[in-house]
């Protein structure tokens, strides 16, 4: 799914290791024709922007809300960190088919449940860090890695994947989850129109419960 970020990435700290508290601002999150979702109301804990993608045409198209802890880039090697760090993301996906652009020049990709597990799958990635592997690698490690991770949300009837059902906006509802080393991925869709992904670790994925979001504004 080819999108392109609305907002800044994240600050880069020394290495080139993102840095989550920088802080995105609430404008692209405005500008989605589409409902936001989040933890249910039973997740007492802080929750914060991260950033939106954008389609060819400009159209807003799906973002990330993180609940918990901000996540450290972590090393793998690093157990300790897992007992750090409870954190939650939730990655909010349009459901479009596919469609002409805006200009007329071509066609955008649909979206599906595939991509918000792709996304999620990538999310989770981005907080990960081989610790005995050089930062020269650390580029080639994360297209292997990313390239898998589309392998596996292209695969959401494979063996890697269970069936994990969680209630969304108090119904339900069954989404594809997978466990890794690095921590957990899970996707599926909702009656609103939406296709939702969520990644995470310390914080277990079996009481989560997914609601839209009243005022994505006052998580600015």
């Amino acid at each position: 799914m080819e999108t392109t970020s609305r907002v800044a990435q994240p600050a880069a700290a020394e290495g080139g290791q993102q840095v989550p508290s920088a802080r995105h601002t609430v404008d692209g999150y405005l500008l989605a024709s589409f409902p936001w979702y989040g933890l249910d109301e039973a997740f007492t804990g802080p929750r914060w922007l991260m950033q939106v993608g954008t389609a060819a045409d400009g159209a807003v198209e799906h973002g990330s809300i993180g609940h918990g802890d901000e996540p450290s880039v972590r090393s793998e090697t690093v157990a300790a960190a897992d007992a750090r760090e409870k954190f939650a993301v939730v990655v909010t996906v349009a459901a479009n088919p596919s469609r002409r652009s805006a200009d007329g020049t071509g066609l955008l990709e649909a979206t599906s449940v595939s991509s918000a597990a792709w996304l999620a799958g990538v999310g989770l990635l981005s907080f990960t860090w081989p610790g005995q592997m050089d930062h020269s690698l650390r580029d080639d490690w994360l297209e292997q890695q990313t390239e898998t991770a589309w392998a596996l949300a292209d695969d959401l009837a494979g063996s890697a994947w269970s069936t994990l059902s969680l209630p969304v906006d108090g119904v339900p509802t069954p989404f594809h989850y997978r466990e890794s080393e690095f921590g957990w991925v899970l996707a599926g869709s909702t009656p609103e129109g939406v296709h939702v992904g969520a990644y995470g670790r310390g914080m277990s994925a079996y009481g989560l419960g997914f609601a839209v979001i009243k005022d994505v504004a006052a998580y600015a």
